[in-house]
């Protein structure tokens, strides 16, 4: 009866969108009943910490955390779409018994488009358990538009608007989903994210407390390595770490989006390239490895960022951006930037000084002075670099010789492994002050 019940309610929410009508009343509506996918126990989230080496970090867990798969309703990124999105909640369980604040995560740069964070074996979900969870939060972390159980047909990667509605529609799903999975909220909520997930988690914060602000009691926002200043990105002439994934990925995102970033590919792209980078990422087969082994896009050892970057790109098409506000690249980062808006509930914006994918030179930086310029005395940044290079630098500092296998580690390693840890330490230490 209930899936019935579920599925009824989701069916008449696409099609009341489908025939014109508002979506804000039926988005987040369930279109699968929340499935328990496994429950993780205090102990095991103990030993998973414990090996990792991440418990010193987290800490021990004080609840078991229940892993429940959801399934949604959200909008599409153009005016009048619907679609859907899947992902994740996470419940604490066993000891755990009291209101918890709802914790809505999004996640980094995903080029696997089968992934889903509704998966207790996923290290990204396995960190959000045993960071948040399993110290009383609730979670809920969408996988985005175009993965997993998403019915859309693409990503629309680093676009700042869909970005905020997958993750607001998060929080609705896990609050429609509560009361048959056990959770118990409290009506806090905040929001956090890495990397691409930061870019996400800011566009949500912003969004529901310009337009939401009598449905959502936001009490803090922690967005952490995000790519906030995409215009100032653009703009850089030495290119970062992973170019040839994240540029090829927004740039053909925002062509799906606005239709005129460029008008052919072949504009953009270079042979072998264009003749299949629309349709690449994310891919259904391929992870940031395969991609490059199996010649799909450039990189490898001995490839610095400018030589992919330059494999990939026309130069003239980059240069346009990088010289002209009005180029249509240039014009389209522009409305992803996240500069200029007052929060109005706790900030904490969280890096890595070293950090080669998203420097916070051009990100977090700019961004705490964007709010400072305004006055803002409720953002915090903080720069955890100094964790990294103890613990994993070697003899606790950052590796300076660019030919050897120290230095290719640590950077490789830096962003995706070696930062989010001490950044979520720091966001749940914002959250425990107003949970």
């Amino acid at each position: 009866m209930t899936s019935l019940r579920l599925t009824s309610v989701a069916a008449a929410a696409l099609l009341l969108v489908a025939c014109g009508g508002s979506d804000d009343p039926v988005r987040g509506a369930l279109i699968d009943p929340p499935a328990t996918l496994a429950t993780l126990t205090a102990a095991q989230i103990d030993a998973g910490t414990a090996g990792s080496g991440l418990q010193a970090i987290t800490g021990k867990a004080k609840c078991d955390v229940k892993v429940v798969a959801l399934n949604y309703v959200t909008p599409g990124a153009k005016s009048g779409e619907s679609s859907n999105a899947s992902g994740v909640m996470l419940v604490p369980a066993g000891s755990c018994t009291g209101a918890a604040a709802l914790v809505a995560y999004a996640k980094g740069t995903d080029v696997q488009k089968p992934r889903t964070l509704a998966n207790p074996q996923d290290s990204e979900t396995f960190l959000l358990a045993a960071m948040y969870a399993a110290q009383g939060y609730a979670v809920v972390a969408t996988d985005y538009l175009g993965f997993a159980k998403s019915g859309y047909s693409y990503h629309p990667y680093l676009h700042a608007d869909s970005e905020a509605t997958t993750v607001i529609d998060s929080v609705r799903a896990a609050r429609n989903a509560a009361g048959s999975v056990g959770a118990n909220l409290s009506g806090k909520v905040m929001f956090t994210g890495y990397s691409q997930g930061g870019h996400a988690s800011m566009a949500a914060h912003r969004a529901a407390e310009r337009d939401y602000g009598t449905e959502f009691n936001v009490v803090a926002g922690a967005h952490l390595a995000g790519p906030y200043n995409m215009s100032g990105s653009l703009r850089l002439t030495e290119a970062i770490a992973g170019y040839q994934f994240f540029v090829p990925y927004l740039v053909t995102a925002w062509q799906k989006v606005y239709g005129d970033v460029y008008t052919d590919v072949n504009q953009a792209f270079k042979a072998p390239y264009a003749s299949y980078i629309e349709t690449l990422l994310p891919s259904p087969t391929l992870n940031y490895t395969t991609l490059v082994t199996t010649g799909r896009l450039p990189g490898g050892p001995g490839v610095t960022p400018n030589q992919a970057r330059d494999a990939v790109f026309q130069p003239a098409f980059l240069q346009g951006a990088q010289t002209s506000a009005t180029h249509p690249l240039a014009v389209a980062a522009k409305k992803q930037d996240l500069l200029g808006w007052n929060p109005k509930s706790r900030v904490l914006l969280c890096g890595g000084a070293g950090d080669p994918t998203v420097p916070p030179a051009v990100h977090q930086i700019p961004m705490k002075a964007d709010f400072d310029s305004r006055g803002l005395t409720n953002v915090a940044s903080v720069d955890v670099d100094p964790f990294v290079q103890a613990t994993f630098g070697p003899g606790g500092k950052a590796p300076t010789d660019p030919t050897s296998e120290a230095f290719a580690t640590y950077y490789g390693n830096y962003h995706g492994t070696y930062e989010p840890p001490f950044c979520h330490a720091q966001a749940r230490g914002l959250f425990d002050l107003v949970k």
